[in-house]
């Protein structure tokens, strides 16, 4: 996962990200906090990726049509690929991003300061399996979400598009 400056605070962070005070509180707040320092930063810096990799995607809102902002924790791949969770920090609900996704596979990220298209996929059977394990790897809370939530969590795949 790389050097991350703040990276010795995983533990305590991932242990505050389970709890429903974080998910009542943290869902306002850490993305407005990153998308500041993201536009401050030209993209170049997100609190976030300080303790996990951490995207902006752009994506196509499903009703309105409007472009929709969401700082999300990643999983970069080898080849150039990222993965997502749709985890909500547990909600009964999908995320919005998520649903946009689905409609609107055409979506924008950036990424240390690199912007570039990409098309969203959502993960099935056992190529979701294996993304799954990685994911749970890199970002164990994600378990604790999927319990809270009541339902298996979204996994994109956002691949590069030329």
């Amino acid at each position: 996962m790389g050097r991350r400056p703040l990276g010795m605070l995983r533990p305590f962070v991932q242990w505050l990200a389970a709890t429903d005070a974080f998910a009542r509180i943290g869902l306002k707040t850490v993305p407005r906090m990153d998308l500041a320092v993201h536009r401050l930063t030209r993209g170049r810096l997100l609190p976030s990726d300080q303790v996990i990799p951490t995207l902006v995607l752009t994506t196509t809102g499903s009703r309105s049509g409007e472009p929709r902002v969401a700082p999300l924790a990643c999983l970069p791949e080898d080849d150039g690929g990222f993965l997502i969770v749709g985890s909500n920090l547990g909600r009964a609900h999908h995320p919005a991003w998520s649903g946009n996704l689905l409609k609107t596979p055409a979506a924008t990220m950036s990424f240390h300061g690199r912007e570039f298209p990409v098309t969203g996929r959502l993960l099935a059977g056992e190529e979701r399996a294996e993304a799954w394990a990685r994911l749970l790897q890199a970002w164990p809370v994600y378990n604790r979400y999927t319990q809270k939530s009541g339902h298996d969590l979204r996994v994109f795949r956002l691949s590069p598009r030329p």
